[in-house]
């Protein structure tokens, strides 16, 4: 083949291809755009699934409680005076049980079989002790529920040492005048145990009690006060007390007072003919000028004794007893206190104003 053509050829094809490839552009071309990512999420052990419309609460719904309240604690008492003084410290915390019903017997008293249920409720059964309540102790014993216990004011209270025995009580029967709440710093100590009781078992509940037992403490010590003053306005050869009950063996000394013997036998039966008579000359040796006897303690005795010596008959002191109805602002241990000082200044030469307008409601809160 001749060059020249070959040449030419060659030259043709290489125009031709430069013809058909389009020139490039100044512009850069844009990238594709990135596609958007999920959030990465932690895997779980199952799958989420979505809630059925029937799983979802309906507005008007109101949500179940996550908890049931909590069941307050059972406290059992035996007298009221007791009951009193463990309701100043528990309050409406506690569900408050009293066993002796009110102007009832305390020494002679026999729990019925009902008690026995409602012994068996309780997480703690309150008794005075020193062998006041012992049918009573016996029962609680029997029915005590697993984890309850029974805790003793007076054993907790004062010494065997300290016992005091008397015509009532005499030290060969070995059981003292149990009468320890009549001297109200050991009422004090009373509600000290109980403030200590309920808050070992109730700790939720500790700052309540303590500021209860504080409330109940200033009182008591400014009763403490007001019944030393309104005693011993008393002419002090007035200060001495025969009564039917001996319940005022640790009261008397406390405000310089003296007990000179008490009607009812240790028994707590009606005295002898012949015991009648001693104390008929005792009286009139003495000259004393009256006897308390109880409302608790009736006895046709009095008037027979009231008739041959010549003393008055007093029937309103009270040791087991709260005044007034159950409700009223002065049926409390404070108020049973206050009424017997009273009583006594007024029978024995005293001034019961001293005491009278003295604030006798309940120290607990709500």
């Amino acid at each position: 083949m001749n060059k020249s053509f070959t040449l030419t050829l060659t030259a043709l094809i290489l125009a031709a291809c430069n013809s058909a490839t389009p020139a490039p552009t100044t512009a850069p071309v844009a990238k594709p755009a990135q596609p958007t990512l999920a959030p990465t999420v932690a895997p779980t052990s199952a799958p989420t699934v979505a809630p059925k419309p029937t799983d979802v609460p309906k507005p008007t719904e109101a949500p179940k409680p996550t908890a049931t309240p909590k069941t307050k604690m059972v406290v059992a008492t035996t007298v009221e005076p007791l009951t009193n003084i463990v309701y100043n410290i528990g309050g409406n915390r506690i569900e408050l049980i009293g066993i002796v019903p009110p102007g009832t017997d305390s020494h002679t008293f026999e729990p019925a079989p009902s008690d026995a249920v409602r012994l068996a409720r309780a997480d703690v059964v309150f008794v005075n002790g020193l062998f006041l309540e012992e049918p009573t102790v016996k029962l609680a014993k029997a029915n005590l529920k697993k984890g309850a216990e029974i805790v003793q004011f007076g054993e907790n209270t004062i010494k065997q040492q300290d016992w005091v025995f008397d015509f009532s009580f005499p030290k060969d029967d070995g059981k003292p005048n149990p009468h320890l709440w009549m001297n109200p710093l050991y009422a004090l100590r009373y509600a000290e145990i109980a403030k200590d009781t309920l808050s070992r078992r109730d700790v939720d509940n500790a700052d309540f009690y303590a500021q209860n037992y504080a409330a109940f403490k200033t009182r008591i010590e400014a009763l403490d006060v007001a019944i030393k003053k309104t005693i011993d306005s008393i002419p002090a050869a007035n200060r001495r007390l025969l009564t039917y009950h001996d319940s005022f063996a640790y009261f008397a000394p406390r405000y310089d007072m003296k007990v000179i013997g008490a009607i009812q036998p240790s028994s707590f039966s009606e005295p002898t003919a012949k015991e009648v008579a001693q104390l008929i000359q005792q009286i009139k040796a003495e000259k004393v000028p009256a006897i308390f006897g109880s409302e608790v303690f009736p006895s046709k005795i009095l008037e027979q004794i009231k008739k041959e010596s010549g003393a008055q008959i007093i029937e309103t002191l009270s040791d087991d007893a709260l005044p007034g109805e159950e409700n009223a602002p002065n049926h409390t241990y404070i108020g049973m206190m206050v009424d017997d000082a009273i009583t006594m200044a007024k029978v024995l030469g005293g001034k019961p104003e001293l005491i009278s307008t003295f604030d006798v409601t309940n120290v607990v809160t709500k």
